[in-house]
């Protein structure tokens, strides 16, 4: 399984020359076996306009998973220009909301808050709502727990291939559930279950500590949380992901210095992680 990092920035996008080694864009991770275009992409940030770099100029057949609904991550849809060709096939799967998937986006994608709905896009384009629970997608096991993030339903995934697996957390904030420690502390149930033994866990650390005191309700975590989470569920390797859009690359170097370990390292965009060959 080869996962590959399209954007990492939380909340908006960042421009600039501060923000051009670790990315400006926001969330999205497209997933392929070895040697294959990617067919299982993860949230629609900004960073899925960029997916040109691995599919080319082919249309893009696969599906896409979205977390939860936020701007963040749906805003790269319309602009998805190798999902917007003739002869594209896109499966779009939403958390469940209790309601018509079709009628929630089209909240977004509709005049006059944008000129361009999703049934706009060309090549064939299916939406779902997606339960909680284990499911099939592309060939991969997808298994999706709520998590506790402010504003709406909010799924982490765990995805394997039958050889490696890699968890999806980009925005997780257990402390909406109340006070607790972060680091080696209380760790959400879901949230240990979906990275419990993973090969890669990738996660969101969109605050330091100091920032964390004025912003506890807004749905994110320091990132010392996924280290001590990856610690207590086992995963092997940690990435930091879902960059303040305010945190320039000098930055996150200096939050980087900090952290001593191989197995931690902040997401950087137009990255490709190859994961190796165990039985998940």
């Amino acid at each position: 399984m080869q996962v590959h990092l399209l954007g990492t920035r939380g909340s908006i996008p960042s421009g600039g020359a501060d923000y051009t080694r670790y990315g400006g864009n926001t969330s999205c991770v497209a997933i392929s076996r070895d040697g294959e275009p990617p067919s299982l992409v993860l949230d629609a940030g900004s960073g899925l306009a960029a997916a040109g770099w691995l599919i080319g100029d082919a249309p893009f057949s696969g599906s896409i998973l979205l977390t939860h609904l936020h701007w963040d991550h749906v805003l790269g849809l319309p602009f998805f220009r190798e999902g917007d060709r003739d002869g594209s096939s896109v499966r779009l799967l939403v958390p469940d909301q209790d309601e018509d998937v079709d009628e929630v986006l089209g909240r977004f994608f509709s005049p006059p808050l944008f000129p361009v709905a999703i049934s706009d896009l060309r090549g064939n384009w299916t939406t779902e709502s997606l339960a909680e629970g284990t499911h099939e997608v592309e060939g991969f096991k997808v298994t999706a727990r709520d998590i506790p993030h402010k504003g709406g339903r909010t799924f982490g995934f765990r995805i394997s291939d039958g050889e490696s697996s890699v968890a999806y957390m980009p925005d997780h904030s257990p402390t909406t559930l109340g006070p607790g420690p972060h680091g080696n502390g209380a760790h959400h149930e879901a949230a240990m279950a979906l990275a419990s033994g993973v090969d890669l866990l990738i996660h969101d650390s969109q605050f330091t500590e100091d920032e964390f005191e004025s912003r506890q309700d807004w749905g994110h975590c320091v990132y010392d949380y996924p280290i001590g989470l990856a610690d207590a569920a086992g995963a092997r390797q940690t990435i930091l992901f879902h960059h303040d859009p305010f945190r320039t690359d000098s930055d996150v170097d200096r939050i980087a210095a900090g952290i001593s370990r191989d197995d931690v390292s902040f997401a950087v965009e137009r990255t490709t992680i190859s994961l190796g060959h165990r039985q998940r």
